[in-house]
């Protein structure tokens, strides 16, 4: 498997051999065309010697890039007909530098590779659509790699970097902003891939802040259930946690930034979120 990766006819071919039927509710939508493969090594700064996380590897095209780029790559692929196609194919060529592992992303988002104190990594992936957010919440409750290009579709994008006011805001998209300085990145049309999905994607390119912030579980769950009542009134939303007195100062700081008791929760920035 050279740089470009496998052309439409190849995969076609490779799928029938291994007997595999691409399954919409995994998001195996394979990609096939080398230039983004190029464009997501560019977008990563990839250089020999970095250690790379891969989430979904399917047939191995952005793999083998990274491999052959003298990458350290860990994937994590949970279909059998694949990671024994990666096993022959991949594996047994890069022994020293591909660790492959069969396993759900989620449970293993880093593809069971655990870094030492101090020791940087990054993801580059065409994340299955179907595992994104809760992938993405795993990874960011762990320790954080320092750039992450992660091909996903455009509706997910929209969410994931969306503007307070919007439908699409959410409690993800403030974890992630409190992390990670976030791009749109590359967009990236739907031929590029087999079978071809129903909406366009995008190479959604993630650098994380010199000083990141975690919200810590508690605050998390929290978040996550005002947003579960996004249509409800912060104020209203947070006696159900503490008495009202509690959020007291808080209160101030949202009313100086504009805000009120009355705000929703998809109307108050990420950065009055880090100070709840």
């Amino acid at each position: 498997m050279g740089e470009g990766g496998l052309t439409l006819t190849e995969t076609r071919r490779v799928l029938e051999e291994i007997g595999l039927r691409p399954k919409k509710s995994l998001g195996q939508n394979f990609l096939i065309d080398g230039n983004i493969v190029r464009k997501s090594l560019e977008l990563a700064e990839i250089v020999a010697g970095d250690r790379v996380i891969e989430v979904g590897p399917g047939l191995g095209t952005l793999t083998g890039a990274l491999l052959e780029a003298g990458c350290l790559v860990h994937a994590v692929e949970k279909d059998p007909h694949l990671h024994r196609y990666l096993t022959e194919n991949l594996a047994q060529r890069f022994p020293q530098t591909l660790s492959l592992l069969e396993a759900d992303g989620v449970q293993f988002p880093l593809a069971g590779f655990t870094p030492a104190a101090g020791e940087e990594f990054k993801i580059v992936a065409n994340l299955p659509y179907a595992i994104s957010s809760p992938w993405l919440d795993a990874v960011l409750t762990g320790p954080l790699p320092r750039k992450m290009v992660l091909m996903l579709q455009q509706e997910t994008v929209d969410r994931l970097s969306a503007s307070p006011g919007t439908k699409q805001y959410g409690a993800i998209t403030i974890f992630l902003e409190s992390a990670y300085q976030i791009s749109r990145g590359h967009k990236v049309a739907r031929q590029c891939f087999y079978p071809i999905p129903d909406i366009d994607s995008y190479l959604f390119h993630l650098t994380r802040l010199p000083q990141p912030f975690r919200f810590s579980p508690e605050r998390k769950n929290l978040i996550r259930s005002c947003f579960g009542q996004r249509r409800k009134q912060i104020g209203s939303l947070l006696r159900t946690f503490a008495p009202e007195e509690d959020f007291a100062h808080w209160f101030e700081k949202l009313e100086l930034a504009g805000g009120s008791r009355q705000s929703r929760p998809e109307e108050i920035p990420a950065l009055l979120w880090r100070q709840l």
